[in-house]
């Protein structure tokens, strides 16, 4: 039954995104421009598996001139999202957010970091610290900075 329901929750998440990111890229990144109440970001990553460009929407609950924080939470799920599987294995990613592609590395925040910015993750949602209660695993944040050697924006 489980696998069922993996199935299930697994296509709804992928209707839901598809549906942000058609909405998103039909209107030049101008909409949604937020996702309750955080930055709209489209993520791009090479899939693991494929090699191939995988784009995905997330909020960003904190971000600025210096950095991209994503939490991999799909809702509280006891899976990781396919997402932060991939940029595991090649971090260098794209971030489309506030109109503007930057190309980034992506990490998973340390203990230390994740502690610091888990407070501030939760006052801009409140539903990430519910997703953590309801999880067997420890949610992962993401940092995504500025690739070694490279300054600005991408392309």
């Amino acid at each position: 039954m489980t696998d069922r329901r993996d199935r299930v929750a697994d296509i709804g998440f992928r209707l839901l995104n598809l549906g942000h990111k058609t909405v998103f890229r039909a209107t030049g990144g101008r909409f949604p421009r937020s996702l309750r109440g955080m930055a709209a970001v489209e993520l791009r990553t090479v899939g693991r598996v494929s090699g191939q460009v995988r784009t995905t929407m997330l909020a960003s609950p904190l971000n600025d001139e210096k950095r991209v924080v994503l939490v991999a939470s799909k809702y509280g799920d006891d899976r990781d999202p396919q997402w932060y599987r991939n940029l595991l294995v090649n971090p260098d990613v794209e971030v489309v957010i506030h109109g503007e592609t930057r190309a980034l590395r992506a990490r998973k925040a340390t203990a230390e970091e994740k502690g610091v910015l888990w407070p501030s993750i939760v006052r801009a949602y409140k539903n990430y610290d519910a997703y953590q209660r309801k999880s067997s695993r420890d949610i992962p944040v993401v940092i995504c900075e500025a690739r070694p050697g490279r300054v600005g924006p991408a392309c």
